[in-house]
């Protein structure tokens, strides 16, 4: 899967070679990474108008990390095609072990996991999905790296797979449009539990991620979309900073900001 940035450049550059670039970078984003003491990047694809924003351009297009919590949206993917999740009701059993995540200690449907950022659900998903089946739609979807040098559970944690924030962007527009090599039912049933807020001014859907970088510092995604009178706009976060940071409030703290510096969030896009 190309990334969304090199399809948009070769489209430009085919249809209309003289044309300004549609890239457009945004340093006045900066003061939102380091008010929360973090280096990162943001990028939002406006789909009507083909136009990008993006702050740290080198970083969002060539710097690739670990997808951790993003995953789940890939693996519920490939478990509802497979079958390994039969629908998003599905119940996967507490396995009794407690940890420290309270609301991780439970039965869970695949709705309720992916909502909580349940790890353990999806580890035993991709324990039912398999390597060889695994590996095969990693390749299909040309998903990052596609590498799988590790355990089936834990492969997307620990740094083996990496993605970068454009490949993110990509594949949430493909997913929105039903372009995935998934059927539409499924890619229904995964944008069915991205959604996290749906008002009278907007739709916003996304996925968040947490993990941690080989050098031990906290890494953080957010990505989605914000549809604002059946206009969709795609969004990819990408942050980092010291271990131990309030990664949850941050990362949707700078989401917020941003979207909102941007003009976003109030029905008026």
């Amino acid at each position: 899967m190309r990334s969304l940035i090199t399809v948009i450049v070769l489209f430009s550059t085919i249809l209309v070679a003289c044309s300004p670039n549609n890239i457009k970078e945004d340093k006045s984003l900066k003061k939102y990474f380091e008010e929360n003491k973090v280096e990162g990047t943001f990028g939002i694809f406006d789909n009507g108008k083909g136009d990008f924003t993006i702050y740290n351009l080198g970083r969002y297009k060539d710097s690739a990390f670990t997808p951790a919590s993003t995953f789940k949206i890939v693996n519920a993917l490939i478990g509802l095609q497979t079958g390994a999740i039969t629908n998003e009701k599905m119940v996967i059993k507490w396995d009794g072990k407690k940890r420290s995540i309270a609301e991780w200690n439970k039965d869970l449907t695949m709705e309720e996991a992916f909502k909580i950022s349940a790890v353990p659900y999806f580890q035993e998903v991709a324990k039912k999905i398999g390597k060889d089946t695994m590996q095969i739609w990693l390749d299909t979807l040309g998903y990052g790296t596609k590498k799988i040098n590790t355990a089936i559970d834990t492969f997307w944690l620990d740094n083996s797979l990496k993605i970068t924030a454009d490949e993110q962007l990509g594949l949430i527009k493909k997913l929105y449009f039903n372009q995935l090599p998934f059927n539409k039912t499924t890619q229904e049933k995964v944008k069915d539990v991205m959604l996290q807020e749906k008002n009278s001014n907007y739709i916003l859907a996304y996925k968040t991620g947490w993990g941690t970088k080989e050098n031990g510092k906290d890494l953080g995604w957010v990505v989605g979309w914000i549809e604002e009178n059946k206009h969709p706009h795609f969004f990819v976060l990408n942050i980092e900073g010291e271990a131990l940071m309030d990664m949850v409030n941050i990362r949707k703290n700078i989401l917020i900001k941003i979207l909102n510096h941007l003009g976003y969030l109030q029905g008026k896009q």
